[in-house]
């Protein structure tokens, strides 16, 4: 087992990934996770697993969940992981042999999207910061997600991770509410002029929706992705479109005062 990579996981209510996700992660030995106290079978899952310690703490948001987690972690390197992420174990192998060399201090990785399991090959994700020096990151908070900000040299693995969220529909539905009610606060409170391009586009409340899925189809060739394509498709209009209904309604709520 490998003792100078912690895999970090964060968790709340993830039964249907955890044990996916941890069963990919048995050359470590030590899995830190962290749970946001879920009402599920999480909890139970996980403690079957003899190298994941599972500590408890009520969730705020995401970057103190990170940073809290963060702060347990002894050894030299972390590797940051959702509750659906899967490490292939390829990568793996190359994470242990690349974590050796002494002027890197992090390296992103791109993913494979899947949906139920089926590879999603023209997915639209960028690469992520995903394992680094303990000692070098810290997390902050971005929009709906969380932002680490590493201090040193980073550079791209060879690998993907997998992608794989198996949550009930009304689940992942929830989600993308509180998401994007998350993404609305960034979008509102920062410039126009400093937002990147697909935040911008965003801001126009109207577009998004269709503008992503059709990107993604088309101009990706999502289309020859199948039926899970078209299912990932659907999943990106719906998201855009709520974040596109709560910028309305702020901006009639703000007419109307």
């Amino acid at each position: 087992m490998n003792a100078s990579i912690t895999p970090l996981v964060l968790t709340l209510d993830e039964e249907a990934n955890i044990e996916r996700t941890l069963s990919h992660l048995s050359w470590a030995a030590r899995v830190l996770v962290v749970d946001s106290r879920s009402t599920d079978r999480t909890a139970e899952i996980a403690r079957r697993f003899s190298n994941v310690e599972l500590v408890e703490r009520t969730f705020d948001n995401h970057t103190n969940q990170w940073n809290y987690g963060l702060d347990r972690v002894t050894s030299a390197w972390t590797l940051a992981l959702d509750a659906d992420y899967t490490v292939p174990e390829s990568t793996a192998r190359e994470m242990i042999e690349r974590s050796a060399e002494p002027a890197v201090h992090g390296y992103f990785a791109r993913f494979t999207y899947c949906v139920r399991g089926r590879a999603v090959p023209h997915a639209v994700l960028p690469p992520r910061l995903v394992l680094f020096r303990t000692s070098a990151g810290r997390f902050l908070q971005d929009g709906h997600t969380q932002r680490l900000k590493l201090n040193g040299k980073a550079e791209m693995l060879a690998g993907h991770v997998m992608h794989d969220d198996r949550k009930p529909l009304g689940r992942w539905l929830a989600s993308q509410d509180s998401y994007a009610e998350l993404e609305v606060q960034k979008l509102l409170a920062t410039r126009l002029s400093r937002l990147q391009l697909q935040d911008k586009i965003r801001r126009a409340c109207v577009v998004a929706p269709w503008l992503v899925p059709v990107y993604y189809l088309l101009a990706r060739g999502g289309i020859r992705d199948g039926w899970a394509g078209m299912d990932y498709a659907a999943q990106r209009a719906v998201y855009e479109l709520v974040i596109s209904i709560k910028l309305i309604e702020r901006a009639y709520i703000d007419q109307v005062r």
